[in-house]
């Protein structure tokens, strides 16, 4: 007769969770790192309870909103190359539905992080409960069930026996290179503190085996073929090259090949910056030296990318005649975008398969070729010089500027998270990546809050790096929580905060698409009702230093530079708050190098709104559809 253990349906998970580790490439860690919490009456009393009861066994970290918990969790997750998790608990109701963003970020950028909120009575000993949703046409739905459609897999756990196939389920996904993102086991509470008879070989140790598949040998073949056709060929390297570990490969295919190398916004820092074949990212917010390969490109190897609507130019920027794409990717579905030919692997498999093939047949680019775009990755490169100078280092700097003062502080064991507002753009143009994980910048969601909690997850999984969260003064206001977490573990965190009064991204998209800027800036209401008074009084500064934070006020470029260098050597969390120039001068940032489809009004009456509709309707004419 098999042994058992008697536990509560909480304390086996947290005992399960323990036990279970990935293996990749001969290297072996635990796949639940850690668990966050904040707790309520729907998961105090059992998930709660577990933790403290397995302390020695799972670490533990306090959260301070369920949404930046998981933010945290997916901030390590990916330093982690996918390889650890955590795991975040909360409460019913309200504690649970404000985990869906973050839900929702992490299964867009296939990340894994695994969720574990309470849930209403299973035995309904009333009806309703505290924090019930009551749907008139079905007893079993609860809040939970916004997480559905943001979950890779979902279960409710009625009965205590149903933890056992749904936990492994859950992991099987949580490891699945393919599958991964957010994981939802949904707690009802009165099931947590039920205790079942557990067999022991629930909670023996399980290593999951992370899979490098290769690429079929029919589809290699087809592969090698196009390259070695080709005669201007470009590598688009995506998030999935860096969740392979790809880079060091990637790095020989290119000197092998002389193929240059654009990257998406998960794929920059595949390649350092200062590879011969690296020419920056690429799309919208991309390089002009990537941008202009892209539109004369007659073939596009894209290694693990999905090709959204930014790195194509909304299908504007591969304008070349009969241009063919080859998509290695480990995701089928992603392997026939664009109409390319599927190359169904992992993405170092796959590149060390194809740059053995393209060495054996001595496939070259020309040296014309290689030739031209290193001559236009120089003059970039100047451009980028110009943009991080300062002529007056006694003036307030410009956002560029402020990448600059901070490129000049750091090397590259220095991690920069960004998600969201104008700074994704500048970075992706303009920052100098040295390390394959330097550039952590979330664009899949491109979720308004995330920098700040994801830094902390990322210092997790890197103790002895300097991590820096660049946020703008409208992320500050979405999520500052974790500033206390992060003053409570003594992370120390670098914020750099950045005043532009308002929603600056979103005000310059709205000024080029007929919306006159309405309703982006952080301002007054004037006479005529609209928000052009003046810039209103907050101070952000005095806010992170209320949240338990050291801060560092620069007013000038000279200043930055200063409190910049005493932030990275900081130990404790600390803050460096700037006022930016918002005015486009010559140390601006460069504009767009390429199109972004944002559909404008196609009947107005403001001359604004008309001139940008013409505007529009040039670029939708160029737009094409690869078949």
């Amino acid at each position: 007769m098999n042994s058992t253990t008697r536990l509560t349906v909480a304390q086996a998970l947290v005992r399960f969770l323990a036990a279970q580790y990935t293996e990749r490439d001969g290297y072996r860690q635990r796949l639940i790192g850690a668990t966050w919490g904040i707790f309520g009456h729907g998961n105090v009393a059992g998930v709660g309870q577990a933790l403290l009861e397995y302390a020695d066994a799972m670490p533990f970290h306090q959260g301070r909103n369920e949404q930046a918990m998981v933010h945290a969790a997916v901030g390590y997750a990916r330093q982690s190359n996918r390889l650890s998790a955590h795991a975040v608990t909360t409460s019913i109701g309200p504690g649970a539905t404000n985990l869906v963003t973050g839900a929702a970020l992490a299964t867009v950028n296939h990340l894994p992080v695994l969720l574990l909120p309470g849930d209403v009575f299973a035995t309904r000993p009333a009806d309703p409960v505290l924090q019930q949703l009551q749907v008139p046409y079905a007893g079993d739905v609860s809040v939970n069930d916004c997480l559905r459609p943001v979950s890779r897999w979902f279960d409710r756990i009625t009965r205590p026996e149903a933890l056992i196939p749904s936990a492994l389920n859950a992991m099987r996904v949580l490891t699945d290179p393919v599958q991964t993102g957010a994981v939802t086991l949904a707690l009802p509470q009165d099931v947590q503190a039920e205790a079942y008879d557990w067999p022991d070989g629930f909670f023996t140790e399980r290593t999951w085996v992370v899979r490098r598949p290769g690429a079929d040998p029919t589809e290699l073949a087809e592969a090698v073929d196009a390259v070695r056709a080709s005669r201007r060929p470009l590598l688009v390297a995506g998030g999935g090259v860096r969740h392979s570990g790809a880079e060091e490969v990637l790095a020989e295919f290119a000197a092998a090949t002389g193929i240059p190398v654009a990257s998406t916004q998960s794929g920059k820092g595949s390649l350092p910056f200062d590879h011969p074949q690296d020419v920056g990212g690429i799309g919208h917010t991309g390089t002009a030296t990537a941008d202009e390969l892209a539109r004369t490109a007659d073939l596009v190897i894209g290694v693990g990318t999905r090709w959204t609507d930014f790195t194509t130019a909304s299908g504007t920027l591969f304008a070349r005649p009969g241009v063919r794409f080859l998509n290695l990717n480990i995701a089928p579905h992603h392997g026939h975008r664009l109409g390319g030919m599927p190359l169904i692997a992992d993405a170092r498999s796959g590149l060390e398969e194809l740059t053995e093939a393209l060495v054996m047949h001595a496939y070259r680019v020309d040296d014309a070729y290689a030739a031209r775009y290193t001559g236009d990755k120089a003059r970039w490169e100047e451009r980028v010089d110009a943009c991080f100078a300062a002529r007056d280092p006694d003036a307030r700097p410009s956002q560029p500027q402020v990448l600059g003062a901070l490129d000049a502080v750091v090397d590259e064991s220095d991690i920069l998270v960004n998600a969201a507002g104008s700074l994704p753009g500048d970075l992706h143009r303009l920052w100098r990546a040295r390390s394959r994980d330097q550039y952590h910048v979330e664009y899949g969601y491109s979720c308004m809050g995330y920098e700040i909690p994801a830094a902390l997850g990322v210092a997790l999984a890197a103790p002895d790096r300097p991590v820096w969260a660049l946020v703008g003064d409208g992320t500050f206001l979405m999520m500052p929580t974790e500033i206390v977490t992060a003053v409570q573990e003594s992370v120390p965190i670098k914020v750099v905060l950045l005043q532009n009064h308002g929603y600056a991204s979103i005000g310059g998209l709205s000024e080029s698409v007929g919306g006159e800027g309405f309703a982006t800036a952080y301002r007054y209401r004037a006479g005529d009702g609209t928000f052009t008074g003046a810039p209103l009084p907050v101070d952000l500064a005095a806010a992170a230093a209320a949240l338990g934070m050291r801060v560092l006020r620069a007013r000038t470029v000279r200043d930055l530079r200063t409190a910049l260098a005493e932030a990275r050597a900081a130990d404790a969390p600390t803050c460096v708050y700037v006022e930016t120039e918002t005015a486009d001068t010559v140390s601006g940032a460069p504009s767009a190098q390429a199109w972004w489809d944002v559909p404008v009004a196609e009947t107005a009456t403001r001359p604004s709104a008309i001139e940008a509709r013409e505007l529009y309707e040039r670029h939708v004419s160029t737009r094409r559809r690869h078949l």
